[in-house]
């Protein structure tokens, strides 16, 4: 008779999300999860298939957290709604953000919150190439900047580096970095959806 299992899928998630947020993506292994959950490394592969499974567990758990009720409002009003959600429990765990694209055809959390996303776009008219740019700009939008935030945030040195440019050779690009120090990296991408959401005429 087969020993019982002593793990569930949640545990071995959460473990590999602990992984990633304390060390790294770089770190995520079926031994680095089976460590942090006091297993052996071939134990794990009786839950598990490899790394790609965990990375996409990862993201499920995630956006798991994500709140998909439909707020009432204008099209545009919901669509940001949904995508400050995604923002909010993505911005959480930086380090799972250049996952979330690779698994989003896997992942029931991410498929659901696309099903949200592109239901408020039909409703609004989107149809079809139209609604498909306007989905796929979108999560360029919400996952770029959130990578952008997290490796170059406005506060960061990067930031200081080009306010201290010569003026006279780099003025443009100097006085822009020097009023972006003083933009926190919500209202950077706040500010950044309504731009792109009024080219998307929502």
């Amino acid at each position: 008779m087969p020993r019982p299992r002593s793990l569930n899928l949640p545990q071995i998630a959460a473990a590999a999300l602990d992984v990633v947020d304390s060390d790294g993506l770089a770190a995520l292994s079926m031994r680095t999860v089976a460590r942090r959950l006091g297993i052996g490394t071939m134990s794990l592969y009786r839950y598990v298939a490899d790394r790609d499974e965990l990375e996409a567990m990862v993201v499920d758990l995630v956006l798991d957290k994500v709140d998909l009720r439909v707020p009432e409002g204008s099209a545009r009003q919901r669509v940001s709604v949904l995508v400050e959600r995604v923002r909010e429990a993505a911005a959480q765990h930086p380090a799972v953000v250049p996952l979330v694209l690779a698994h989003r055809h896997r992942t029931p959390a991410s498929m659901r919150w696309g099903e949200a996303m592109l239901g408020v776009l039909a409703e609004a008219g989107f149809a079809g190439t139209r609604r498909v740019y306007a989905f796929r700009a979108l999560l360029a939008y919400v996952f770029g900047a959130l990578e952008v935030e997290h490796y170059s945030a406005l506060t960061g040195p990067g930031t200081r580096a080009l306010a201290e440019l010569p003026a006279g050779e780099f003025p443009v690009l100097s006085e822009t970095a020097t009023v972006a120090r003083g933009i926190t990296g919500a209202d950077e991408f706040a500010q950044g959806l309504q731009i792109m959401l009024r080219g998307l005429e929502l």
